[in-house]
């Protein structure tokens, strides 16, 4: 399983997700270029630009049965990377899972236009939704490193208006939290018109970063829905197995 982070974030929110989930899926954190381990290396702002290195840096791990779990931005990131394989005919993921992110054709919340607002009402707007931890809100510094990263992954969701839109043809598993001040339930649900397959949208416990203020209860439900797809590799008699990737 693929995991692409929100705004901001790094392969490091997916730390704990391998002990929770066992061994019936190797979790495979995805580090996005400048950031954490990555820092040095430019950042994307273009969605295409980033989504086109990704297929070439994933390589053969993605001709591995897989599916893709996505938080925020990277729910956009997992749905683009789907759409850019699948009009090269290449293989897709069984599933995409896609968590706190609306349906691409509704149109975008005020804080994607977050990277134009000063650093005081950038770090407002973020606390308000829980994404910035007691740790940095402490840590000026930690805080001063995270803004530009923020900026530019708020750049590239303000220009991804251009993704192609057309329903795939795999499962959509979307997951909403209850109390998300930034994305509702029904503005998940609309992925459903992305699929030609079947979809779901499962209402979790949390706001916006649920997988983060709500692991537990958010895992047992994506366990759930991942066991369904290793049912079906064992049936296919694979592995839904990778090497780790960086």
């Amino acid at each position: 399983m693929f995991c692409f982070p929100f705004a901001g974030g790094g392969a490091s929110i997916y730390a704990g997700w391998q002990r929770r989930l066992g061994t019936q899926v190797e979790v495979l954190p995805v580090q996005l270029p400048g950031r954490e381990g990555r820092m040095a290396e430019p950042r994307f702002t273009d969605l295409p630009a980033l989504v086109e290195d990704l297929d070439r840096e994933l390589g053969d791990e993605l001709d591995r049965p897989h599916v893709v779990y996505g938080h925020s931005m990277g729910a956009l990131i997992a749905f683009a990377l789907a759409q850019y394989r699948q009009a090269r005919g290449e293989r897709l993921p069984l599933a995409l899972l896609l968590g706190a992110h609306r349906a691409p054709h509704l149109p975008a919340p005020p804080i994607t236009h977050g990277y134009v607002a000063d650093d005081s009402e950038l770090v407002r707007r973020l606390a308000s939704l829980g994404g910035l931890p007691q740790v940095l809100l402490d840590r000026p510094d930690w805080l001063a490193a995270l803004l530009p990263v923020v900026r530019d992954d708020l750049l590239l969701c303000e220009g991804a208006g251009g993704v192609d839109r057309t329903p795939l043809p795999i499962p959509l598993h979307t997951f909403a939290g209850a109390d998300d001040r930034l994305v509702t339930v029904p503005e998940v649900r609309e992925w459903s018109l992305y699929s030609t397959r079947d979809s779901e949208t499962v209402e979790v416990p949390g706001g916006h970063f649920f997988i983060r203020e709500q692991e537990t209860a958010f895992l047992d439900r994506l366990s759930d829905v991942v066991s369904r797809y290793v049912d079906i590799v064992d049936l296919m008699g694979m592995d839904l197995v990778g090497a780790p990737v960086d």
